[in-house]
């Protein structure tokens, strides 16, 4: 039997990658985007194969959230990742900063993994272990913050590594494992065309630090390359 991965923020970027590098992996892919009608790339992959099924999904919808795990309820999915993500305004000082914006790039970035994690708990649990996988980003270290600003993306992905550590705490003992991962610094619309990795090179190497997860590992805050990042 296929083992089976959720994904959201799957129409472009990372998100896309991951998809493409499960599908070869031979696992059956449900891709999750916010409108499949600019979902080309998608929509052609899916074309080429029975393993993809694509769902639109606004994770900021908790009754859509809520729908989606009954539709598949029969599903029991080894690995949910929770990819979708919002940056928010840049460029923007100490003493700008856009509150709206702020609750937006919450909504995306540290409620939706959580809604997501509730709704789909019931199928992570048939498929003991099943893995919460959290794309979260360095920039939500306090170790690392040495430079300040970035106040709204840094504080949702902070926020989202205090989500992946209490679901750990909570669903550990069930066998499900939660835990943050950095997907690095990557050439997709948020990190710009200097970055150092392709999308390909990152969602491959965060499958393999995904495939070597443990259960003592669980509640962690991982580099693509495995490494510790510090809290």
């Amino acid at each position: 039997m296929k083992k089976s991965v959720l994904i959201t923020g799957a129409n472009r970027g990372v998100g896309l990658a991951l998809v493409e590098v499960y599908l070869a992996a031979g696992w059956q892919v449900n891709a999750c985007c916010r409108r499949t009608n600019h979902a080309s790339e998608l929509k052609h992959l899916q074309a080429h194969t029975d393993s993809l099924t694509l769902h639109e999904l606004d994770v900021t919808d908790h009754q859509a959230i809520t729908a989606l795990s009954q539709e598949l309820a029969d599903i029991p999915f080894d690995l949910l990742i929770n990819n979708a993500g919002y940056y928010g305004p840049k460029s923007y000082g100490f003493g700008n900063t856009d509150a709206d914006e702020w609750r937006k790039v919450f909504e995306i970035n540290t409620i939706a993994p959580l809604k997501l994690a509730e709704a789909f708990y019931p199928q992570l649990i048939a498929n003991t272990p099943g893995i919460i996988a959290n794309i979260s980003s360095k920039v939500g270290s306090m170790t690392e913050n040495t430079s300040g600003g970035g106040y709204i993306y840094r504080s949702s992905k902070a926020a989202l590594n205090s989500v992946a550590k209490s679901l750990s705490n909570d669903l550990s003992p069930q066998g499900i494992i939660s835990v943050a991962l950095h997907p690095g610094w990557v050439q997709t619309e948020m990190g710009g065309p200097n970055a150092i990795l392709s999308t390909c090179d990152s969602a491959q190497k965060l499958k393999t630090v995904i495939d070597n997860l443990t259960t003592k590992q669980s509640g962690g805050f991982y580099n693509y390359d495995g490494s510790v990042i510090p809290w």
